[in-house]
């Protein structure tokens, strides 16, 4: 069962929840608006689900809600930069600001953030960046989530990547984990009590599994069998070379609520070349979306416009959060519910 909320109920209700447990209102902003645009884009495995654990990490004491972290330029272009534990896109959103400025001076600028707390949806960050008129490749890593290929246990993380360029009218947008799944997608099928595909987890003893809760206790597959694999491992060390960041099982605090984060985070930001190239990858865009279709009922699709399109849907129609997520938010924030709005998932 759900509860359909709208945005701005959405928003205001996260506000409240974060001010609540301490976050100056600049940052709560900041963090809730990524929540709620990933409810909006359908994915809230990256959504309000994660608000619960934000709270309880900064009341253990391993999320800073006030820091925006210390940068230093380690040379032109290059910004190293320690998250002192803060909020991640409140870190993230720091360093990116920083680095789109050198990167108008430089050409590219990359910042390497160590010591942060969970980004959230990677595309909320270079769409951003892309609008602004710059290319953005964002990089992270996670806590060991993923077999390798041919294996049976956890050893590299999901390592998300994402890509924005500028085009128009929207930019072009990929934002894809490495693993066929992220672990907040299979917490969120938990939730809601639906199994899981069968290719999509191992259980704790190397079995597939169609559990989601054996599923959270063993190993993702990557997605594209040994391909996925490898992008994957070439993030992971990437990362960690650019910010010293822990590697595999050695990685923690992006799933609990009690250790400090050590994961890694790398924006690279790119200043065009000429505006005349946005012309011709918007017309080049355009092209594949006027491909002739497979199936008729399904037009070609670029990455980043099923996104835009869902988000416009729930904008109009209301989100659809699930009842439990919604109660615990609600309660977070403060809100008195009554035995009969946390049963019926309204308010």
């Amino acid at each position: 069962m759900a509860a359909n909320v709208t945005y701005a109920e959405a928003c205001e209700t996260a506000m409240r929840a974060l001010t609540l447990a301490g976050v100056p209102s600049d940052n709560a902003r900041t963090q809730s608006d990524l929540l709620v645009e990933a409810e909006l884009f359908d994915r809230p495995s990256h959504g309000l689900l994660r608000l619960p654990r934000i709270v309880a990490r900064i009341r253990n004491g391993v999320a800073d809600p006030v820091t925006t972290g210390v940068a230093a330029w380690r040379s032109a272009a290059f910004l190293q930069v320690d998250g002192l534990g803060g909020l991640g896109p409140v870190v993230a959103g720091a360093a990116v600001k920083e680095v789109c400025a050198r990167a108008r001076e430089a050409g590219i600028a990359v910042a390497a953030i160590a010591n942060n707390n969970h980004l959230g949806m990677l595309s909320w960050y270079v769409e951003r960046v892309a609008r602004g008129g710059q290319t953005a490749i964002a990089l992270s890593t996670s806590e060991a989530l993923v077999h390798p290929w041919g294996g049976r246990r956890a050893m590299l993380g999901t390592n998300p990547i994402a890509i924005g360029v500028p085009a128009e009218p929207d930019p072009f947008v990929l934002d894809m984990a490495t693993s066929i799944v992220s672990m907040g997608k299979i917490h969120d099928h938990a939730h809601r009590r639906e199994p899981i595909p069968a290719d999509w987890a191992l259980d704790a003893a190397g079995e597939p599994t169609t559990d989601p809760d054996a599923a959270k206790l063993g190993a993702i597959a990557p997605f594209g069998g040994a391909k996925g694999y490898a992008l994957g491992l070439a993030i992971e060390v990437l990362v960690s070379s650019l910010t010293s960041a822990a590697l595999g099982t050695d990685v923690v605090g992006t799933l609990d609520a009690e250790k400090p984060c050590n994961k890694g985070d790398v924006f690279i930001i790119i200043d065009p070349v000429s505006d005349a190239v946005t012309g011709s990858i918007s017309a080049y865009l355009d092209a594949i979306r006027a491909c002739a279709p497979s199936d008729p009922d399904r037009p070609v699709m670029v990455p980043g416009d099923g996104s835009r399109s869902r988000r416009a849907e729930r904008m109009a129609k209301g989100i659809p959060i699930a009842e439990d997520v919604w109660v615990a938010i609600r309660a977070l924030a403060g809100d008195e519910i009554s035995t009969t709005q946390e049963h019926s998932g309204g308010r």
